[in-house]
């Protein structure tokens, strides 16, 4: 019996994370000796602040070594509520929030909180590559509502109301978006709210992971500030881009009492409390100042258009200037149908797989993102680097013809 019929089904049908894997196979590149510059993956290249590490170490010195609650320190869960009125003008109690290991765990923990066998889940594309497949999971249906690229990748109100129906129980979208970068107004986002409040049993899960890397004037709005649609929005948050802490696993949710309650009885029976060392560690970073935030923001900001400069000099490259997060998410579907004599590119999977394996330059491509015409490049790496990499790719795409 083969090892594929021996998986439950639910393993088979889902796909490996496209980040994951073209970081994984970057790294075994780099170990046969190749210098792979890898801009694959959504992590930040800065460390995390002194004052957050030193809060951890003190966690350690003052005996914080046995099981956290299920959902998280009281401490951790009232500096999240305090955060969330300070920062997001989102009020929600101790109770109401629920700690997991990273926003990635919250996400999945939601779904299958909330979504039954056969219930639509409308998700804003293009979107983060794990979304489809947790819903996928849950057994739920996955239903692709396209962002143009003309509208900088975002769905329009329109659209989403025309994607509505009796299944549908949820509605995903991340602002600041992975992998676009495009961020949703406060305007765009009251008119999804005004078409939700009408649809009582329909809810809402704004993924802000990205909230603190944001390059517009009018900054970040929280969609769960709406009064209208409190009760329908789940808000999910974290600590590891913001706070350059994404190896400490950190997330968290905030919604109504009867959701959060639903979440820590399935995390109860899952994982239970999350790491105890990390959690007081987020105490601080929640707690304190946004100096160090700010500070890498500055450096995205600077790299966003130093990279997107570069990408707009290559020939055939459709590239919007990102307004958040730390992504370049070009088109590159100019060079869909050429080739250099030897690999012939039909789609964003072989253009990122040749830029790998020739020039050594990982990306994600688009597909995974639901936009197959783009690839995804992390400009979360030193400046040296992504120029580099842009050289490297402007003298590979030259030899295709």
């Amino acid at each position: 019996m083969s090892l594929t019929v021996s998986l439950a089904d639910r393993i088979n049908a889902l796909e490996e994370s496209a980040t994951l894997g073209m970081t994984k196979k970057a790294r075994e590149l780099a170990a046969l000796g190749h210098k792979v510059i890898s801009l694959s993956v959504g992590e930040p290249d800065f460390k995390t602040p002194k004052y957050i590490c030193d809060a951890a170490k003190k966690a350690i010195d003052d005996g914080f070594h046995g099981y956290s609650p299920v959902a998280g320190y009281p401490d951790l869960r009232k500096a999240i509520a305090d955060k969330l009125k300070r920062d997001n003008n989102v009020e929600w109690n101790p109770e109401n929030i629920v700690v997991s290991t990273g926003a990635k765990h919250t996400l999945a923990n939601v779904i299958a909180t909330l979504v039954n066998p056969g219930e639509e889940v409308l998700i804003f594309a293009p979107y983060w590559v794990s979304y489809s497949e947790m819903v996928k999971l849950a057994e739920g249906t996955s239903v692709i509502v396209e962002g143009a690229f003309d509208n900088n990748f975002k769905v329009t109100p329109e659209q989403f109301e025309a994607a509505i129906t009796p299944k549908t129980k949820l509605v995903m979208f991340a602002s600041p978006n992975n992998p676009t970068g495009s961020v949703y107004t406060e305007a765009e986002l009251r008119a999804i709210g005004a078409i939700v409040a009408k649809h009582p049993n329909v809810f809402i899960m704004a993924d802000e992971i990205y909230e603190y890397i944001n390059f517009t004037e009018e900054g970040h709005f929280s969609i769960g500030s709406i009064p209208e649609i409190k009760n329908q929005v789940i808000t999910v948050n974290g600590v590891a881009k913001g706070h350059a802490m994404t190896g400490w696993r950190i997330g968290f949710m905030a919604a109504a009492k009867w959701i959060a309650e639903g979440v820590e009885k399935l995390q109860g029976q899952v994982t239970s409390g999350t790491n105890s060392i990390a959690q007081k560690a987020a105490v601080v970073a929640f707690n304190g100042p946004l100096d160090e935030a700010y500070k890498m923001k500055e450096a995205y900001d600077r790299r966003r258009k130093l990279v997107v400069g570069l990408l707009r000099e290559i020939t055939g490259f459709k590239v919007n200037m990102p307004d958040g997060a730390f992504y370049a998410f070009p088109d590159i579907s100019y060079y869909f149908g050429k080739s250099d004599g030897t690999t012939l590119i039909k789609d964003s999977d072989d253009f990122s797989m040749w830029l790998l394996e020739g020039s050594f330059v990982a990306t994600v491509a688009g597909s995974s993102f639901g936009a197959p015409n783009c690839i995804r490049i992390s400009t979360a790496a030193a400046d040296e680097q992504l120029v580099e990499a842009c050289e490297r790719i402007k003298n590979a795409v030259a030899t295709l013809k």
